[in-house]
C-alpha cells in the first residue's frame, strides 16, 4: 500500500494514480465540487485525441458539460477564461481548454487537497497502511 502514503507527497502523486483519482473523487463529492476533478481528467483525455473531427465533438462536449454558464458541471472559472472558450469552441484547438485546466488544477491543488489529506476518507485508508 505504498501509493497510499505518496499520495500525501504531492497532489500529482495522487493524480497519477487511478485508485487515487477514485478516492479523491469520492473525497470530492462530498464537498460537491467533483466536477473539478472530473473536467481536469476530461481535458487530459481531450489532449490526446488527434482526429479533429473527434477533437471537435470531444471539446464541445467538455464545454456544455462543464464549461459554459449554467452546465450541469460548471466549473469555477473567471469569466475572461469562459470567454476564450467559447470563443475557440467551435474551432478547438489541442489547447483550448489549458487555461482552464490551469485555474482548476490550483484550485485543487490548494484549497481541496489539503483539505483532502485531513479527510476522513484519506486517515480511514491510512490507518491499516500505517500499522504494516
Amino acid at each position: 500500500m505504498m501509493s497510499l502514503m505518496a499520495w500525501g507527497e504531492s497532489f500529482d502523486r495522487l493524480l497519477e494514480c487511478k485508485t487515487g483519482q477514485l478516492v479523491f473523487e469520492d473525497f470530492l463529492r462530498t464537498e460537491y465540487s467533483d466536477e473539478n476533478l472530473l473536467f481536469w481528467l476530461a481535458c487530459k483525455k481531450y489532449k490526446k485525441i488527434t482526429r479533429v473531427t473527434e477533437m471537435t465533438i470531444a471539446a464541445k462536449r467538455i464545454y456544455t458539460e462543464f464549461v459554459q454558464v449554467g452546465a450541469p458541471r460548471q466549473i469555477n472559472i473567471d469569466c475572461v477564461t469562459r470567454e476564450e472558450i467559447s470563443k475557440n469552441i467551435s474551432q478547438p484547438g489541442p489547447n483550448c481548454f489549458d487555461g482552464a485546466q490551469k485555474l482548476i488544477y490550483g484550485l485543487m491543488e490548494n484549497d481541496c487537497y489539503p483539505r483532502f489529506l485531513k479527510s476522513e476518507i484519506y486517515q480511514d485508508l491510512l490507518e491499516p497502511a500505517e500499522q504494516q
